[in-house]
């Protein structure tokens, strides 16, 4: 009897078993893409690495300054944002991260509810964005049409072209705010009648947009043009290769790539022009490499697009900074800061130095609350609470992307101590 219930249960177990591959099979592949990546390496870049790092936070915030200013009256609730908190990637409680950003984000109880709106301050920060959405509007047209122009058929699928939108600048509401007063650039068509297939369409070439930013940057230097390489002395085999790979001329991404004969290094050459030329355009000239990946068939980017950037560590930066694989343009960087900055990004920035200011309210605040409760139970010395200063001031520079290295150094060291206690070191 045990032998014949211990096989029925084999048996159960192997149908489901069964029944979960087959239901595996048919998922669709983009499911399985994230996986691929697991083998991907690359040395890490300190520079590059903090300039993602500080990025993280402001798209977590401009995420919720987003949810809030679609919300009615501008007013969400607490627990309605905290429902959204998974897709915004984030664990822990809605209120906690709120209180931690009181420049951005104001909290207040109305009939035992609590309710999240926007400060003033960044109420007047979202004015002067859509102040600058509006001047840079000829500058948004002009992307699109190089867009476009990039693809294939100079047409782009309107769901995936969302997913990047806010990458290359483009306001949410870019078709209804764009395209019908340029109908002579763009129209909207659907061929196939799904409501998931509608499509911008260039109506014509713009021969005069057809310059890409390596072209443009030769013409100003009055040299051809070339890629640049940002890779230390020590990298020596991947120099090598580099300037191997640049010695062949120049293929505009522009170019229709129909004569160029696949898996050749023509082909090559222009598949890196493009993924430099789409990098270009973004407003922090990084990208989502699975988002880059979707548009596989209208930009004609190879199946193994880890491949590609990993050959090319001089050109691209590929990074796996919170689990989000990410594809930065080294030549656009000057250690974490970007050389040229958009003008949407200078607004940005405002965004993310308000964040820290609050940040760094927040937490000042906690530790005084914190030191205060353990000198009424007795527990802080006067030259404990000084250290804890100390550590306060280093944690809050860690959190705002700078590394203090002053302290690390002995001399400096004494010399903090000297002044922070009138003695040395003890």
């Amino acid at each position: 009897m045990r032998v014949s219930r211990d096989m029925a249960i084999i048996n159960l177990y192997i149908r489901n078993l069964s029944h979960c591959s087959a239901r595996l099979n048919f998922l669709p592949s983009f499911l399985y893409f994230p996986r691929n990546f697991s083998l991907w390496s690359m040395k890490k870049d300190p520079d590059l690495e903090l300039a993602l790092s500080r990025n993280r936070r402001w798209i977590v915030n401009n995420q919720i300054k987003n949810i809030i200013l679609r919300s009615p009256n501008r007013v969400t609730k607490v627990k309605d944002l905290q429902k959204k908190f998974k897709t915004l990637d984030l664990q822990g409680k809605a209120m906690n991260w709120l209180k931690k950003y009181p420049c951005c984000f104001e909290v207040y109880l109305e009939n035992d509810e609590y309710y999240c709106r926007l400060t003033k301050r960044m109420v007047s920060l979202v004015e002067e964005e859509e102040c600058v959405k509006g001047m840079q509007e000829p500058v948004f047209v002009e992307r699109l049409v190089k867009l476009l122009m990039l693809s294939r058929n100079q047409r782009l699928n309107v769901v995936k072209l969302n997913e990047l939108k806010r990458n290359f600048g483009f306001p949410d509401d870019y078709i209804i705010r764009i395209l019908p007063k340029y109908t002579d650039t763009f129209r909207l068509v659907n061929y196939t009648g799904r409501k998931s297939s509608m499509e911008i369409e260039l109506v014509s070439w713009k021969p005069e947009l057809a310059v890409s930013a390596v072209e443009a940057s030769a013409q100003k230097q009055g040299s051809g043009p070339s890629f640049s390489c940002l890779l230390p002395s020590t990298w020596a085999k991947s120099r090598e290769r580099f300037l191997e790979f640049n010695s062949t001329p120049y293929i505009s991404p522009y170019l229709d790539p129909q004569h160029l004969q696949e898996g050749s290094k023509e082909t090559e050459k222009r598949t890196v022009g493009l993924v430099h030329e789409l990098l270009s355009l973004t407003l922090w000239k990084k990208m989502s490499i699975v988002k880059l990946g979707h548009f596989k068939r209208e930009f004609g980017v190879p199946e193994k697009l880890n491949v590609l950037l990993l050959k090319h560590p001089g050109i691209f930066y590929v990074s796996n900074k919170y689990q989000i694989y990410t594809v930065l343009l080294r030549e656009a960087y000057n250690g974490p800061e970007l050389l040229e900055k958009d003008p949407l990004v200078l607004v940005k920035d405002k965004f993310g130095e308000l964040m820290q200011e609050g940040l760094h309210e927040y937490n000042r605040r906690r530790h005084l609350e914190n030191l205060e409760k353990k000198r009424k139970r007795g527990m802080v010395p006067v030259r404990s609470e000084a250290r804890k200063d100390a550590k306060t001031e280093i944690c809050e520079q860690d959190d705002s992307g700078n590394k203090p290295r002053g302290l690390f150094d002995p001399e400096e060291r004494k010399r903090f101590y000297k002044v922070l206690f009138d003695d040395g070191p003890p």
